[in-house]
């Protein structure tokens, strides 16, 4: 199984590789999302470590079922041969209503069949009012006219 773009990354590839995984996460399908990794792929994700796709998996479908109205937007923010740093922003709500926006960092590494096998991610949830929120467009992919995080200014 592979993924394209492969490694080494310019910077054209690198912020295609970080759209694809913007996309894919906005679907809120873990398989799909999951498939993306490799089968024995490390993850931190905040201060839960995670080790192949089954528990990436598990960890999506618990994450989604508590994070309604997910819409994510990724940026690059660097990269290096098979390394990607890439800066991110979420907005989603809790069942009770209460909405927020998660911004975080992640660093990926990936082998040379375009798979990530490690992920490190660092996150923070801010409360926000609905009034607040930046993030309106239908649930799914963002459209490609839709702002950055830089053109948001977040």
């Amino acid at each position: 199984m592979s993924r394209p773009p492969f490694p080494p990354f310019t910077a054209e590839t690198a912020a295609q590789k970080a759209r694809m995984a913007e996309d894919a996460w906005n679907t809120r399908d873990p398989h799909r999302v999951a498939q993306a990794y490799t089968v024995d792929s490390v993850w931190r994700n905040r201060a839960e470590f995670l080790q192949g796709r089954d528990a990436i998996e598990a960890f999506l479908t618990r994450k989604w079922a508590r994070e309604l109205d997910y819409r994510l937007i990724k940026e690059v923010w660097a990269w290096r041969e098979n390394r990607i740093a890439v800066r991110f922003a979420y907005e989603w709500r809790d069942d009770s209503g209460s909405w927020f926006r998660s911004y975080g960092n992640e660093n990926w590494e990936f082998d040379e069949e375009g798979l990530m096998r490690r992920r490190i991610a660092s996150i923070n949830d801010l409360p926000i009012t609905e009034a607040d929120r930046k993030y309106h467009w239908p649930l799914g992919r963002r459209p490609d006219d839709h702002p950055s995080l830089s053109e948001l200014g977040l």
